[in-house]
């Protein structure tokens, strides 16, 4: 008689990916591998700013950025320091960038959107000793708000202003310094950036990240997205941010791409004009980017037949926004980037030999040398392929910790070194992700859990709505109801509640669909164009005389 017991079934595959790579690791700093690109392509252009007309050879950026550094040097800085920028897109921005870099000195990315109260509390919470700032942007008068905060920021000792004397007089000083000396001092992984995470309560997190951190992380970018010296990049993204500094900049400095400055903030006419007049191979933008480009009416009056590539990224990209940059743009290779500024910030990418499926459906796979896992929130347990949870990415990409807030980086990164997201990821057979959302976003409508993104790729289809942004708003029944803010198309006959739920009706279930619906002409923004859903929210209890309904409080 037999006594075999019967077979088991394999357990289910982990949520699990590491980006495997022949490709090794950089291991030198910014400033070193600047120059390295220096002396492979002197003469190539490397930065076109379209606003005043500049240019530089690579030659002639090291030499702006060597001068910028010995007169930040003979202003007194050293290694360690930390030193502000307050500036849109500027050519002054990345110079101060690889000025920083080469002497060890800390920049600190001021977001240009900031007004006195947020100033105040960077320049005192990162220990900022100097500020270069521009005079004034749109409507914030710099210059003012820094001489109101001054008094109340003690270790604030110089400020130079850009294209005032102050800056002239930076680079008339610096003449002298051994900054090869400086930089044998310096190491990969000395701290070398300090960003301020947006935060929907209390004040921003300074994000920490080390040469090694960005530097590799732009570098496996441009990579993925197959820039050489040939390549021009359009950058319209804010430089404050991971996505121009980082994705921008640095993919660009580390492959001897050309970076192209369409203007100091985005605007969709100045950004289309910059890819038809330098002959872009690739654009970068976050949807609304995207959206406000494809829909301007002189889109017809570009040639765009250089561009090849670009990034997407920033916050949810839909699907038919892809693929019109597909169609309508040219950007065959168009990629997909997925990260967040506590991991330099890119974890994962889709590939121009993906199918156009999973390049306008996923937000690709990961990275080489990094992993990735999707968890249960509650146990912190690996799930299952195809299950939704907490998306988590561990690699040298993860930030050193929040500028002296330790504890709010043990919040976020566990005693294994794995960086909590706060996303909601599904990952496929293959390894590929999609984001269906925040945790904190995720809507519970009597006791089911809705996740917003779904609800907006599905109502893209419609064909008056243009952009749609769903929430959660108070309900004394179920908790939380659907409220979503949708712009319309030019035209458009004028949307209902009603409307949106004949439309809806048998293709979603019904606790899907959005009981309130707001017509408006823009969504509240951050600077780097992410959609301010906590905004929202506020205004919408407002709109909708809904506080009886937010006062009823829950366990």
């Amino acid at each position: 008689m037999s006594t075999a017991t019967p077979a088991q079934s394999a357990p289910a595959q982990p949520s699990y990916a590491s980006g495997v790579s022949d490709v090794p690791l950089l291991g030198d700093t910014i400033g070193d591998n600047f120059d390295r690109t220096v002396a492979a392509y002197p003469d190539g252009e490397a930065m076109v700013e379209m606003q005043t007309g500049r240019r530089w050879t690579w030659s002639q950026l090291q030499a702006d950025v060597d001068t910028a550094a010995r007169g930040l040097l003979a202003a007194g800085m050293a290694k360690g320091d930390r030193l502000g920028i307050w500036a849109p897109n500027l050519a002054e921005w990345t110079i101060t960038q690889y000025a920083t870099a080469k002497i060890g000195v800390i920049l600190v990315t001021v977001n240009p959107a900031y007004r006195t109260h947020e100033l105040e509390y960077v320049l005192n919470q990162a220990g900022i000793s100097v500020l270069v700032a521009a005079t004034s942007f749109k409507t914030s008068d710099y210059a003012a708000m820094i001489k109101e905060v001054r008094p109340n920021c003690p270790g604030l000792r110089q400020v130079i202003l850009i294209g005032t004397p102050d800056w002239d007089q930076l680079m008339a000083s610096g003449t002298t310094g051994d900054l090869a000396a400086v930089g044998r001092e310096l190491a990969a992984d000395d701290p070398i950036c300090i960003q301020y995470t947006s935060g929907t309560t209390g004040f921003p997190k300074g994000a920490t990240l080390s040469h090694h951190n960005i530097l590799n992380n732009g570098y496996f970018v441009g990579r993925t997205c197959g820039y050489t010296d040939v390549d021009r990049v359009c950058i319209p993204v804010p430089f404050y941010h991971c996505f121009g500094m980082v994705m921008g900049n640095l993919a660009c400095t580390s492959s001897g791409a050309t970076m192209v400055i369409p203007g100091p903030g985005f605007e969709p006419k100045a950004t289309l004009h910059a890819v038809a007049a330098e002959r872009c191979t690739s654009l970068y933008g976050v949807p609304t980017m995207f959206i406000a480009e494809l829909n301007d009416p002189t889109f017809p009056d570009y040639d765009l037949s250089s561009l090849r590539t670009g990034i997407m990224a920033g916050s949810p990209c839909p699907v038919e926004i892809m693929k019109q940059a597909v169609d309508r743009m040219g950007m065959s290779e168009v990629t997909i980037c997925y990260g967040m500024t506590e991991t330099s910030p890119v974890s994962t990418q889709t590939r121009a030999d993906d199918s156009l499926e999973r390049r306008v459906s996923t937000v690709g796979r990961v990275l080489p040398h990094l992993e990735v896992k999707v968890v249960d929130p509650e146990t912190g347990l690996t799930l299952p392929r195809g299950e939704p949870g907490e998306l988590c990415t561990r690699g040298y990409s993860v930030m050193l910790g929040y500028w002296e807030e330790p504890q709010k980086t043990a919040d976020v990164i566990d005693r294994a070194r794995w960086m909590h997201t706060g996303d909601i990821g599904i990952m496929d057979s293959e390894g590929y992700l999609n984001i269906t959302g925040r945790i904190k976003d995720m809507v519970i409508r009597g006791g089911e859990n809705v996740y917003p993104r779904e609800i907006e790729e599905f109502l893209y289809s419609h064909p008056d709505i243009l952009d749609a942004q769903v929430i959660g708003v108070p309900d004394a029944k179920y908790g939380e109801e659907l409220c979503v803010w949708v712009t319309l198309r030019d035209g458009a006959e004028p949307l209902t509640a009603e409307k949106v739920k004949e439309f809806a009706s048998g293709k979603l279930a019904h606790y899907k669909i959005p009981r309130y619906v707001m017509v408006v002409d823009e969504f509240p923004m951050t600077v780097t164009g992410k959609v301010r859903k906590v905004e929202m929210r506020e205004r919408s209890v407002e709109m909708l005389d809904l506080g009886d309904a937010a006062a009823v409080k829950n366990a």
